[in-house]
């Protein structure tokens, strides 16, 4: 194998053989392909608790990731002008399955911490380092009582961080409260949305 494809296969998204079922669990608790209110507001304690701009309740199929919840800074263009910063990145409700991260915590089932994400050459050549800056990202799988990982629960900043074992704890803690909230909603027969 030469370097070139060393290269590519270390930054590709891994095999999901649990797409299909994980897809049916979500329809079947009618969550992941639509904003929810809830979710959101989880996603903002998220960058309050850990300062970083970015956070999102994902959800993720066979081709792409839904953020269910998601907080982000608002382009505040005005103040931005005065200030000679560029606005934010603005990140919407859909990416592909190939863009991020939360696609290898689904499939590995565990947290994944990147305090800088160009320190790790499998993760370095993602598509979002370059079209949204991301530099650190901390992310949680969401597991339900079946062992099905439904998504994930995770923050992103375009700074480096150290998130240390704080961090792992904080979006474990998060996880565990999304999934809470999935399990009321599910023992309630509703959607929360």
């Amino acid at each position: 194998m030469t370097t070139s494809e060393q290269d590519f296969r270390l930054t590709i998204t891994p095999d999901d053989p649990t797409a299909p079922e994980r897809v049916r669990r979500l329809r079947e608790l009618g969550i992941g392909d639509q904003p929810d209110p809830e979710f959101d507001d989880l996603a903002k304690e998220l960058t309050e608790i850990t300062g970083a701009p970015y956070a999102m309740v994902n959800f993720i199929d066979e081709d792409r990731q839904y953020f269910a919840g998601l907080a982000a800074p608002a382009p505040d263009a005005a103040s931005q002008a005065l200030a000679g910063a560029e606005p934010p990145p603005e990140v919407g409700r859909e990416m592909d399955r190939d863009h991020g991260y939360c696609p290898h915590v689904v499939v590995r089932g565990k947290a994944l911490v990147l305090g800088d994400v160009c320190d790790y050459p499998r993760f370095a050549g993602n598509p979002v380092v370059d079209k949204i800056g991301i530099r650190s990202y901390l992310g949680a799988p969401l597991i339900d009582d079946d062992g099905n990982t439904l998504g994930t629960v995770c923050v992103v900043d375009t700074e480096t961080h150290e998130w240390g074992r704080p961090g792992l704890d904080v979006i474990k803690s998060m996880a565990a409260k999304v999934m809470d909230r999935i399990r009321e909603r599910n023992a309630s027969g509703g959607t929360g949305a």
